[in-house]
């Protein structure tokens, strides 16, 4: 018996910004962003938009595109790390959202026998939840499972991170019928804790504050989306983990040189070109050079092999991200999504052929492992149209950009948007107040 993904779907923000826009406002060179990282637009959510409709958006049109039956669905497990609450897990939100719109046809509460919740660790959350789920359908294999990575990825304004911002989601159901990839049982992992990248709570002493209510406590703790980093710090981090769970997953498996044998290698991009940028050393190592140095490693990203070999294995799966920017836990699948696209779109047979995906997770972690292409594939990228669906998107101007990114906007961009939105948050319920309420646009 096999398992894997048996389908996918995926939401990005309706708006977005011109990276040459940001460019030029910030001073940058445009071809610095447009040619040194391929980076082209940058995913906005809308004020209505967050994590929970951006999964509520993929997890809907996974179901409505895939005829599925919410009521065979026993787990839904939501990568993210855009939560919108300590305590209750944005998948609830989701969840409940598609219940009421499912509900005139599956009835109230579709998803009461549904175990729901949230897993967090950076950017490599949901190949967390992805890796729980397929154990759960191998113990289970009359089960079915969805995966949804969701996230927004924000920094402040005129930082070394703002032009890498961007967000969405990516739904895929998991069960014995991997139509889509079969997934092998073999994870490389590699771990190690570093602050390279983390949203800590920020303290301030209440006569900081502005009109602080008295019967708040002398220091408050404040949460913010926005993350402290080292950019540089990070960049080496991914590129130690990925190479010890490259190497662990060598050991496992007892390949020589699996990356030879994928036809795509699948990586988490917080920028398009991010992927082929860090691989030059375990390439390197893996063709000869016993410590690959840094001079080592950009003569090899310089040669005719290097340049070939990202052509044929990397190249396709950064389309996507160039036009969306980072999506955190979903930058992976969505890179997964550009490849098999483009492969669809350009009438190529990936029946049988291996895909290589390489997670990364800031705080740190890596996954690596492998799945094999399945007989059905086309049947399920067939409902992608992912690059068509980009191009229906709004452009915003820079302004716009800046009082979105600020929340000094509080009606929607899109008048003209269907879907989810948040309709509000209460505010006066003293047992309510910050509760999140949201509705579906038709």
């Amino acid at each position: 018996m096999t398992f894997g993904i048996e389908a996918a779907s995926y939401y990005v923000p309706s708006l977005y910004l011109e990276i040459k826009d940001l460019a030029e406002k910030r001073g940058i060179d445009p071809a610095k962003l447009e040619k040194g990282l391929g980076l082209h637009k940058m995913g906005f959510p809308d004020v209505h938009e967050d994590a929970a409709t951006f999964a509520a958006e993929a997890l809907l049109k996974l179901i409505e595109d895939y005829q599925l039956n919410p009521k065979e669905i026993a787990r839904i497990y939501l990568g993210t790390e855009s939560a919108l609450d300590a305590a209750k897990p944005t998948a609830s939100y989701a969840m409940q959202m598609v219940e009421e719109v499912l509900e005139p046809k599956f009835g109230s509460r579709c998803f009461k026998n549904c175990d729901v919740v949230d897993m967090t660790f950076a950017c490599i959350g949901a190949v967390d939840a992805l890796h729980n789920s397929l154990d759960f359908v191998r113990v289970n294999p009359d089960k079915k499972a969805v995966v949804i990575a969701s996230d927004y990825a924000k920094y402040e304004l005129a930082s070394s991170g703002e032009y890498t911002q961007g967000g969405g989601a990516v739904a895929v159901l998991i069960s014995s019928k991997p139509d889509l990839i079969e997934i092998e049982n073999h994870w490389g992992i590699a771990t190690e804790s570093v602050f390279d990248f983390f949203k800590p709570r920020r303290h301030f002493k209440k006569e900081e504050l502005v009109n602080a209510p008295e019967s708040y406590p002398e220091k408050i703790e404040v949460f913010t989306d926005e993350p402290v980093f080292d950019g540089q710090y990070s960049n080496q981090c991914y590129q130690d983990r990925i190479r010890e769970a490259y190497e662990h997953y060598k050991e496992l498996t007892g390949k020589n040189k699996p990356y030879e044998n994928w036809k795509y290698l699948i990586f988490h991009l917080p920028y398009a070109f991010h992927g082929k940028r860090v691989f030059t050393e375990i390439y390197s190592l893996e063709n000869g050079l016993s410590y690959a140095t840094p001079e080592e490693q950009k003569a090899v990203a310089k040669s005719e092999e290097y340049i070939s070999f990202i052509n044929e294995k990397i190249e396709k799966s950064q389309r996507a991200s160039s036009e969306i920017g980072n999506m955190y836990t979903a930058s992976i699948f969505m890179a997964m999504l550009s490849a098999l696209q483009t492969s669809f779109n350009e009438n190529e047979e990936l029946k049988g052929q291996e895909i290589g995906f390489l997670g990364y997770g800031s705080g740190s972690k890596s996954k690596v492992f492998a799945g094999k292409v399945s007989e059905n594939w086309k049947n399920v990228v067939a409902k992608w149209n992912l690059f068509d669906e980009l191009k229906n998107r709004k452009a915003i101007d820079f302004e716009t950009y800046e009082q979105l990114h600020r929340k000094q906007i509080q009606e929607s961009v899109n008048k003209n948007y269907k879907g989810f939105g948040l309709k509000y948050v209460e505010l006066e319920n003293p047992v309510l107040k910050g509760a999140r309420y949201y509705h579906y646009q038709k």
